[in-house]
């Protein structure tokens, strides 16, 4: 559990880039808090995406009976807007961590694909991406980037019909393969993980750091606000954004 009282913001920000440095096998859970410091806002809460927009937008029921009404406002939050966001300072220290050899694998919430531009290379989208489209006849993926709006909702090159999804988990959706059992793996394989902005209350994403812990990995928390592992699994606690202090971290460990 951590110490949030006894102990003092420097000592810890010590404590944790000792771990890092000592770590042979390193893994990042990020969550919507690190997507907030590039101006994106969390998905609940009380700034949240869901409080200014209908949730039922990414129910498949729903996507199906009233696409071209869905796509306006998908098109607004995840093309417009979110394209506009740009990777932060924690992004990418992430990535410099990983291009060093010392973070092996990034396991992400995040739809953003803002660590991929960032320039990490091993990251596990948990929930999928918004950069790509998935025509869901035959399977095919698309360049959001490539695609053209200005014609909602925007449907296949090949089934011409067919209207294509984004290519991110929507509700009642399962999880894609590859990107639990890779994130399992990582969880499993990690002797150190360092959570970054998450709540830990969303499943079966939230089992990950969880699992790291039983594996017996130390858990470096950064988030300002207390989670459901902080008090529980957590060993350090810095409640500050990650493009605060993840630099310092990494500056002191790689010192």
């Amino acid at each position: 559990m951590a110490d949030c009282g006894s102990v003092s913001l420097e000592e810890n920000i010590l404590k944790a880039a000792a771990v890092l440095r000592k770590a042979d096998w390193v893994t990042a859970f990020t969550g919507a808090g690190m997507s907030v410091e590039s101006g994106i806002p969390p998905f609940r809460g009380p700034d949240g995406i869901w409080n200014k927009y209908d949730s039922r937008l990414l129910e498949l029921p729903y996507f199906d009976a009233n696409p071209e009404k869905c796509w306006v406002t998908i098109k607004e939050i995840f093309y417009d807007f979110f394209g506009r966001a740009q990777p932060n300072p924690g992004h990418r220290v992430l990535a410099e961590m990983e291009a060093a050899g010392k973070l092996k694998a990034l396991i992400t919430q995040n739809i953003d694909d803002l660590h991929t531009r960032a320039g990490n290379k091993t990251v596990y989208e948990f929930h999928g991406n918004s950069r790509l489209l998935l025509c869901r006849r035959c399977g095919r993926k698309s360049s959001a980037a490539s695609t053209d709006f200005g014609r909602l909702p925007p449907r296949c090159a090949f089934c011409k019909d067919e209207i294509l999804k984004p290519d991110f988990v929507f509700f009642g959706e399962a999880i894609p393969f590859e990107a639990l059992s890779n994130s399992r793996f990582a969880a499993g394989r990690t002797d150190c993980m360092i959570v970054i902005g998450t709540s830990g209350e969303v499943y079966p994403a939230a089992g990950m750091p969880p699992l790291a812990a039983q594996s017996g990995a130390h858990i470096i928390e950064i988030n300002p606000y207390e989670s459901a592992y902080t008090n529980s699994i957590t060993e350090i606690y810095l409640p500050l954004p990650a493009g605060d202090v993840l630099p310092k971290i990494w500056d002191l460990a790689k010192a």
